[in-house]
């Protein structure tokens, strides 16, 4: 049985570094959900086993922040929000400036994916009208959301991951990541800026972006959701996040004018089956054995992954071969059982989520931004996106880097 479930556990992630299996026509998430179906059918874990190697309060937690976000964009807050953005009197490189701060608090609070989603047509729309080209504002808000969303624990999935699995508060999380996210959004702009000076302008037809209609009722009820969380991630105990967050999301599925149905559409259940199928896929791993042998050949030639530096390394190398939240789940049990001064938590998360703007594949959040902008006239291709995604990475991870040390030495 052993056999069996290595060999299932080594296509899943050989499907998650691929995109899919060749010759099928599986995505990451049909392949992860093949792999927990066929764990169950083998018999490597029982139902109720499977069922309970689902960490839920992650999955309610992450379901009800996309209801809060499906909220925001059904409202035209992301809409309105980037138009009055892009018509400020601003130079250049001023307003990437505002951008990629706009990107990254956005992405800091929501989930990094839905903002993109909604803000990369309008950004494309509103830099055509200023005959700016919408390239180098693409490429921020790609690596901005990216960045800005490792500075909390519910800015992305592999934070919200590592925040529920090792109980980690909000706020003291936020004082260690946030310093790096910020410092990250200058060292976006500073790569940025110097790549495009004297190339801002482009003239290219003006797409035709349907948004919707901005409603200020049904905006302030999805901030008003948002402040509550907020106060309750930052004061309350971590068990309570759950729960609160999926009362602010049945409080919004509760409208007159929102219709449920166009809400839960927006809802990404493709990733919320990814991690219920790496789940139960990981668990059958564990109960072979493997993974403790595995560490320890590993910790016998000097790699440690639950030590700080190696687990940095190892995160951001396996972030860009299977994608952040598979690399994540991998080596969270291997993080738990560090003791060392420098908190392994934000060393996850840091370095899973930075090393994503490496290339276009390394995150959700770029491979949307590069889908969405393609039929508005904007084609960021694989050199393009490595020309920035490179530069922004070694200078962010190395930020985050010399920020953990220095937390740890201190």
């Amino acid at each position: 049985m052993s056999t069996v479930v290595l060999v299932v556990f080594g296509l899943v992630y050989l499907g998650m570094a691929l995109g899919g299996l060749p010759g099928l026509a599986l995505d990451r998430t049909g392949v992860a959900l093949l792999g927990g179906i066929a764990m169950v059918a083998l018999g490597a874990l029982p139902f109720g086993d499977a069922w309970a190697a689902v960490d839920m309060p992650t999955i309610y937690l992450l379901f009800a922040l996309m209801v809060l976000s499906a909220q925001l964009r059904l409202a035209g807050f992301y809409s309105v929000m980037v138009r009055r953005m892009v018509v400020l009197e601003l130079t250049p490189p001023a307003l990437l400036a505002v951008v990629l701060l706009g990107a990254g608090a956005l992405s800091a609070v929501l989930t990094n994916d839905v903002v993109c989603l909604a803000v990369t047509p309008m950004l494309v729309e509103g830099c055509t009208r200023r005959k700016l080209d919408p390239l180098p504002f693409l490429l921020g808000l790609a690596c901005a959301s990216n960045v800005g969303s490792a500075a909390t624990l519910i800015g992305n999935p592999q934070n919200i991951l590592i925040g529920q699995t090792m109980h980690l508060p909000f706020g003291r999380f936020l004082l260690e990541a946030g310093v790096p996210a910020l410092l990250g959004l200058g060292a976006i702009w500073l790569v940025i800026a110097a790549q495009y000076r004297g190339r801002w302008s482009r003239q290219l037809p003006l797409p035709e972006v349907k948004a919707p209609t901005f409603s200020r009722w049904q905006s302030f009820k999805g901030l008003a959701a948002l402040a509550v969380l907020m106060v309750i991630f930052l004061f309350f105990h971590e068990t309570h996040r759950a729960g609160a967050a999926l009362v602010c999301a049945g409080v919004l599925l509760l409208s007159r004018r929102m219709a449920s149905r166009e809400m839960l559409a927006l809802v990404d259940w493709q990733l919320l089956v990814l991690f219920i199928g790496l789940f139960i896929v990981n668990q059958a791993f564990a109960h072979t054995g493997e993974m403790e042998r595995a560490l320890t050949a590993m910790r016998s030639v000097g790699v440690d992954p639950s030590h700080p530096g190696w687990l940095f390394v190892l995160s951001a190398v396996l972030s860009n071969l299977v994608s952040n939240v598979p690399a994540t789940m991998l080596l969270l049990p291997a993080a738990m059982h560090g003791n060392f001064a420098i908190p392994v938590g934000p060393v996850l998360a840091l370095s899973s989520t930075l090393a994503g703007n490496l290339f276009i594949v390394g995150s959700i959040a770029n491979i949307i931004v590069v889908t969405a902008a393609k039929p508005l006239g904007v084609e960021i291709n694989f050199r393009t996106h490595a020309r920035t995604g490179i530069p922004v990475t070694l200078v962010t991870l190395a930020i985050a880097a010399g920020w953990l040390w220095a937390m740890g030495s201190g």
